[in-house]
């Protein structure tokens, strides 16, 4: 296990740690529906006031020489590996976009800094071709603090960080981002399928 080295990271561990732990008894039965994914939120969002354990000195954003929407992703929970939950902390320059994507798990994202355009897309094929998909873009919706989402496995959408600021956001899943292998991203234009991890994933840097 992973030690903090000073009383801020200790206090931030034991911030985590509690609210894993209320989400834990909260998704216990088994894969939330969204009632339950509304509370979960709820818990991540009652974690994001904590904001002097989540400043930009502990989580600095990419330095502006890595390129516009250069992104670094935190672990929060390194501690817990492969297996459970997984919380993280997202730093994200503006001008960063991504292609829509599913992730294979739940997922919530609450804004501590900074705004996000979420896209979210519903898919209208039959779903019989697995390198070909048919979606269209049903709302948008903007992630900044006080206005959070939630995604059940098979939700599809993109982000656009927007704004004059990068992002602090914590991205909590069902499972580490690691593991999910058989995420998918689709074209719109073209609909073509190509496997979002193997495409798109950087690692994330474990924090104590």
């Amino acid at each position: 296990m992973t030690t903090p080295s000073t009383p801020i990271a200790k206090e931030r561990r034991q911030a985590v740690d509690a609210a894993l732990a209320d989400v834990r008894s909260l998704t216990a039965r088994g894969l939330p529906d969204r009632a339950t994914l509304a509370s979960i939120t709820a818990r991540l969002e009652q974690l994001a006031t904590q904001k002097a354990l989540f400043s930009r000195t502990d989580f600095p954003p990419p330095a502006e020489t890595q390129g516009v929407g250069a992104s670094t992703r935190y672990r929060l929970n390194p501690d817990d590996g492969d297996g459970g939950l997984a919380l993280y902390l997202n730093s994200i320059n503006p001008g960063k976009t991504t292609a829509p994507h599913n992730h294979t798990t739940w997922a919530v994202i609450v804004a501590v800094e900074g705004q996000e355009v979420n896209r979210i897309y519903e898919r209208t094929d039959d779903r019989s071709n697995p390198s070909r998909a048919q979606i269209h873009l049903a709302r948008e919706f903007t992630v900044q603090p006080g206005a959070p989402i939630a995604f059940l496995p098979d939700d599809i959408h993109s982000i656009s960080v927007v704004g004059a600021e990068p992002t602090l956001h914590f991205h909590l899943y069902g499972q580490p981002l690691e593991t999910l292998t058989g995420r998918v991203a689709i074209d719109p234009d073209t609909g073509e399928v190509t496997n979002y991890n193997a495409a798109y994933f950087r690692p994330s840097e474990a924090v104590a």
